[in-house]
This record gives C-alpha cells, sequence and structure tokens, in this order.
C-alpha cells in the first residue's frame, strides 16, 4: 500500500506503529521499498554519513536535492521526506517556500521537513499554505548545536519540558503533520504523543511515539561511533570489511575471476593476437 500523509494519520488514529529509516542512495532506497518500512528520510545527516563532517552544517540545498532526487527515484509506496539544510529557510517565510518548492519540484518528495518549534512557525504556515506537507522536529535539533553546547537532551526540567511541549502544539496549529522528537525524555515525548493529532516521530525519545526514525548506517553497525539511543539490528559494517578482505585476497592470490567470471569466447585466435603484439613491438 502506497503511504500518504492521509495513510500514515489514520496510522496514528488506529494506534499502528509507524517505521522510518534515513536513506540518501538509490541503491539502499531500493532495498527499504522492498521493506515495509513507511518512511524513508533524506536527511541532512548525510553531512556526516555520507560526507564526513563533524555536523550538518555544510550541507547545502544544492546537495539535498541530488540525494532526495535519487533516493525518490527507487520510491514507489514509500513516504520520503527531504530535510531542509541549515540557512535555507531560516530568514524568512518566503526563502522557506522558495527553498521548499526547490525540494518538491526537483526531487519528487512527498514533503519537507525543517528543524525549529514556535521560532519556525510563521516558516511553516507559508510552505503548509503552498499545498507542501512539512515535518517538524524539535527538542535536540542539529542545526543548532553550537547553541546548544552540543548534541545534548532537550526538555529537562520544567522550565524545558515546558519549552518543548509549547513547540510541540506551536507547529502543530502552524499546520506540520508530524513532529520529530530528538533526545526528548520519555515522560515528556509520551506527553506530547497524547497531547497531539499529528504525528510524532522519536528519535532517542519514547516508544509510545507514534513513528521511531534511525539513522541506517547507525543501526547496521556502519558508524564509528553509535548514540546511546540506537539499536544494532545487524552487523553490515563488519560484514561488508570482511568482503572487502575477501576481495583482496582473492585478487592478490589469483583465486579471482576465474573462467567463470570472464567471456571466454573471443572472435580473435590466439595466432592473431600474438601477430598484433609482434607488430607493434
Amino acid at each position: 500500500m502506497k503511504n500518504t500523509v492521509n495513510t500514515l494519520l489514520e496510522m496514528k488514529r488506529n494506534g499502528e506503529k509507524i517505521s522510518q529509516i534515513t536513506c540518501y542512495d538509490y541503491t539502499t532506497a531500493r532495498l527499504v521499498e522492498a521493506s515495509d518500512i513507511n518512511m524513508i528520510l533524506v536527511g541532512d545527516s548525510l553531512g556526516m554519513t555520507m560526507q564526513g563532517y563533524k555536523d550538518t552544517l555544510p550541507v547545502t540545498l544544492d546537495e539535498m536535492i541530488i540525494y532526495g532526487r535519487s533516493v525518490q527515484r527507487a520510491c514507489e509506496d514509500t513516504f520520503v521526506v527531504v530535510d531542509m539544510p541549515f540557512m535555507s529557510y531560516q530568514a524568512s517565510p518566503e526563502q522557506a517556500l522558495m527553498s521548499a518548492g526547490r525540494i518538491m519540484k526537483e526531487t519528487g518528495a512527498s514533503a519537507v521537513k525543517l528543524e525549529g518549534g514556535k521560532e519556525v512557525c510563521p516558516q511553516i504556515r507559508a510552505i503548509t499554505a503552498a499545498g507542501i506537507p512539512v515535518v517538524a522536529h524539535i527538542g535536540m535539533t542539529p542545526q543548532s548545536v553550537h547553541a546548544m553546547g552540543g548534541f545534548k537532551v532537550q526538555g529537562k526540567g520544567e522550565a524545558n519540558a515546558r519549552r518543548v511541549f509549547e513547540d510541540a502544539l506551536a507547529v502543530q496549529e502552524a499546520g506540520a503533520f508530524a513532529v520529530t522528537l530528538e533526545c526528548v525524555p520519555p515522560l515528556l515525548s509520551e506527553a506530547i504523543t497524547k497531547k497531539l493529532d499529528i504525528i510524532t516521530i522519536g528519535i532517542g525519545a519514547s516508544k509510545e511515539c507514534d513513528a521511531q526514525v534511525l539513522v541506517y548506517q547507525d543501526m547496521l553497525g556502519m558508524s564509528p561511533r553509535t548514540p546511546k539511543f540506537v539499536k544494532t539490528f545487524a552487523n553490515i559494517g563488519e560484514m561488508m570489511t570482511q568482503a572487502f578482505n575477501e576481495y583482496d585476497k582473492e585478487v592478490k592470490s589469483q583465486a579471482f575471476p576465474t573462467a567463470e567470471h570472464t567471456f571466454v569466447k573471443s572472435d580473435c585466435s590466439k595466432e592473431f593476437l600474438d601477430e598484433l603484439m609482434e607488430e607493434y613491438k
């Protein structure tokens, strides 16, 4: 079944959990599309996972469009959300609308995601007024990593809990159909989920959230460091290293390639090739 805004909201209303995973390329997106996962996030986390930066800030709008377009080409039923990168929406609602429009037009994605609470509600209103679905993102917002003093849990203590709770209400009122809660304490994220009519997507939050999202390299054991909130579902990173080493070993021992891996038939005889070599001495 094709996943849409309406089918996903219906899952929330029915108490069904929703799965989301990051993805940045066509090959991986084909595998996700063949699975039962509902949503893909083409996250600006690609700055760290695909480009090797220490945070997400250097990622550009053009880069998000290239990666998003590659993922969308593999997806028929999976709902694809593309992140709006740092400084592609913060300046004004007009800038946000133009950036979101480019993402939708040039990638074919189903929605955009942007970080922030009350302060970005004018941007959310502008984007949704144009008919573009929006996923909000509150709590620990990676684009604000320097202002937050690092990747830290948000919503600890009553004052901070109130701030995150009010941000959740604000983005819902502004028109977002879903909100990501990152590194938000379980009781707070559970309360937000119960209060909101829109979908809550947890990452380092409560299992009571309507949906969960993980970075695929993290959950497959491909990242150098694994955050506390990640479960390793398969150690694909170790399997890949083993396969690379086996390939290296067979190349150097000449065990690969064998005749079955080559095109053995030729229209040229050995005698002709010997003569050719002699001609070009």
